[in-house]
């Protein structure tokens, strides 16, 4: 069983949502990666999102595409963000780390290998955002095969045909993209969101995250109460490109602390 259904079974007997931030690694820097990783442990995260930098971002937002450029400017590649994952485990054994990004770095590096070496640096998941599900059967079974999760977006568009095949070979959450667009954009609406989960929900029997336009403490207790997860990844940059780099690993945590609070006022 991977560590993500551990955790997702666990707050499910809590009556608890999970909340899942995400940094892009190496980004304000790659000594802050691991600090940040463990303030997010400490503000409330149930599970890590990672980032994997790369020069064509499809879906990310201009906050995210910068926080991917700063991280490029230093060199930071695939085997980096592996090295974050294992200098985590050496005192966290047990949050859950998704590695979210795009193809091309895996395909450099080797499907095969890629997935040797996430499984041997304590990755427990991957969001490949190029990576449609009808064309990577092989490559979830071969996730699931090390106990890792392959994890896909469904958007608002997404027909029924797209959510069937993710039911069928994805594991771990589903992550239902809540706007049409990129990452960081605003106006999210709960009621279609709740709408479209319950649509969702008839095919795919795994917990759905919602991300996307999550912005602050109220947005995301009104995301949580309809999903079984919050994604919130923008937001969190922007805490970082506005807080001067000796003082970004306490601010990020104070603020998840408070996206914390909210969600769990849902099972006060």
């Amino acid at each position: 069983m991977s560590r993500i259904k551990q955790t997702f079974d666990k707050l499910a007997s809590q009556k608890k949502k999970a909340l899942i931030p995400f940094i892009t690694a190496g980004d304000p820097a790659p000594d802050m990666t691991v600090p940040l990783m463990h303030a997010l442990v400490r503000g409330g995260a149930d599970i890590l999102e990672l980032g994997v930098p790369f020069s064509d971002p499809m879906a990310e937002g201009p906050v995210i595409q910068r926080a991917c450029e700063r991280a490029l400017t230093f060199g930071v590649g695939l085997r980096d963000v592996l090295g974050y994952v294992r200098e985590f485990r050496k005192e966290n054994k047990d949050t859950p780390v998704v590695l979210m990004g795009y193809a091309n770095p895996i395909e450099r590096m080797g499907v095969p290998t890629f997935i040797a070496e996430s499984k041997a640096a304590g990755v427990d998941g991957a969001i490949v955002v190029d990576y449609p599900p009808e064309e990577c059967e092989e490559f979830a079974r071969a996730l699931r095969a090390v106990d890792m999760d392959p994890i896909f977006l469904l958007a608002p568009t997404s027909s029924e045909q797209r959510i069937r095949q993710v039911a069928e070979i994805s594991s771990g959450f589903s992550y239902y993209v809540s706007l049409r667009g990129v990452t960081g954009a605003a106006h999210i609406d709960t009621t279609e969101v709740a709408n479209r989960i319950a649509e969702i929900r008839k095919h795919v029997k795994l917990p759905i995250g919602v991300g996307f336009g999550i912005r602050d403490a109220e947005t995301a207790k009104a995301v949580a109460s309809v999903s079984d997860a919050v994604v919130i990844g923008s937001r969190i940059i922007q805490e970082l490109e506005n807080t001067p780099k000796d003082k970004a690993v306490a601010a990020v945590q104070e603020f998840l602390s408070g996206i914390r609070a909210a969600i769990d006022e849902l099972s006060a």
